[in-house]
């Protein structure tokens, strides 16, 4: 495992110039094209065999410690294709997949509204019953890769049930009638917007699993991806704390190194059996998801909590030791404090997962 970590970092830091010549805010085709080239979303979208979680933590482990931007799309690029991967007609995985693993395609998914993030049954966006299917009415937003993206797995309420039940899962092309939108701009460097869906026609052909169904395709996508979350913070740990390690070793301050006063290297020693434990946690939930285990969802919500929480707090830590040059625009912890708080946010907060976990110990 471990030459296969420093591989993918390896790979990472070769991506790193491509991913610096991108526009904040857009979404980074060539990067997208490169990660297709080198064969990184193949491994993601595997052709005779399900996505493995431990796979897509590696992978997003290694990228996140050289090049969060690459780490970025790729995660991006699973999470919008993976719908459509699994639960879409062969007619939509031939069109689709193929384009998305290669890099050609930039894919989508568009599940959080205004009113409805963690709280993902909330969803509004409301999908009318047309002659030749459904009229999407509504909007999205906090959405990744939008307005940019080429492909989004949509979820909308074809029924008049609340929560979970009625919402309906669609494939959904971006030069599709009445489908518009704008973007948001954010703390974080990559592409988020808002959708806007003016009676965009969508019909069986788009369909994305059964109708009534659309929000299994949507918790069966998290699940997958949440382990990989964690590894997603581990990656931008490590980097925080050898950043810090490598600064604390060379800079002299009251006529010693750093790593000579105990609160210093104390806390990175700390951090670094931290981070190892958060990284065994990772995995094992990602083994926990390939081999389906009972207590996978659970494992995955201890997972992204422990990670996430822990990934802030060694940023957090590291920008701490470096002093006042860490938060110069450009530095590498300038860059890792804007990525990290946002994953303890997405694909469920750490406080939907403190819940998870609470209702497996009183199940």
């Amino acid at each position: 495992m471990s030459e296969e970590r420093a591989e993918i970092r390896a790979i990472a830091t070769e991506l790193a110039p491509i991913a610096a010549a991108g526009e904040p805010g857009r979404v980074n085709r060539p990067l997208v094209r490169a990660l297709g080239a080198i064969g990184l979303l193949r491994q993601v979208f595997p052709d005779d065999a399900e996505p493995r979680a431990a796979t897509l933590c590696l992978l997003r482990e290694g990228l996140a410690y050289g090049c969060t931007e690459a780490e970025t799309a790729l995660a991006l690029q699973g999470l919008g294709g993976f719908p459509i991967r699994r639960h879409g007609s062969q007619t939509l995985v031939r069109r689709w997949i193929p384009a998305i693993a290669a890099g050609d395609v930039v894919a989508a998914f568009a599940l959080s509204e205004p009113d409805a993030g963690s709280d993902a049954a909330a969803l509004k966006l409301r999908a009318a019953s047309s002659a030749h299917g459904w009229t999407l009415h509504g909007e999205k937003t906090w959405i990744s890769n939008a307005p940019d993206a080429d492909i989004y797995s949509v979820f909308a309420r074809t029924g008049d049930d609340s929560g979970a039940r009625g919402v309906t899962a669609f494939a959904v092309p971006a030069d599709r009638a009445g489908l518009s939108g704008e973007r948001i701009d954010m703390v974080a460097p990559h592409a988020i917007g808002r959708l806007v869906f003016d009676g965009v026609e969508v019909g069986p052909d788009d369909l994305l699993g059964a109708v009534g169904h659309g929000f299994g395709v949507a918790m069966g996508t998290l699940t997958l991806f949440r382990p990989s979350v964690g590894a997603f913070a581990i990656g931008m740990a490590a980097a925080a704390l050898d950043a810090a390690v490598g600064h604390a070793a060379k800079r002299e301050a009251f006529g010693a190194p750093l790593a000579r006063l105990q609160a210093v290297s104390h806390r990175l020693a700390d951090l670094t059996a931290r981070i190892e434990a958060a990284r065994l946690l990772v995995y094992s939930a990602a083994a926990a998801y390939d081999d389906d285990a009972p207590d996978a969802i659970i494992r995955a919500a201890m997972a992204k909590l422990l990670a996430t929480e822990l990934a802030q707090e060694a940023v957090d830590a590291a920008i701490q030791v470096h002093g006042a040059v860490a938060l110069q625009r450009g530095h590498l912890l300038e860059h890792l404090y804007r990525e990290v708080r946002a994953p303890r946010i997405y694909e469920g907060a750490s406080e939907v997962q403190r819940e998870i976990i609470a209702r497996g110990l009183f199940a």
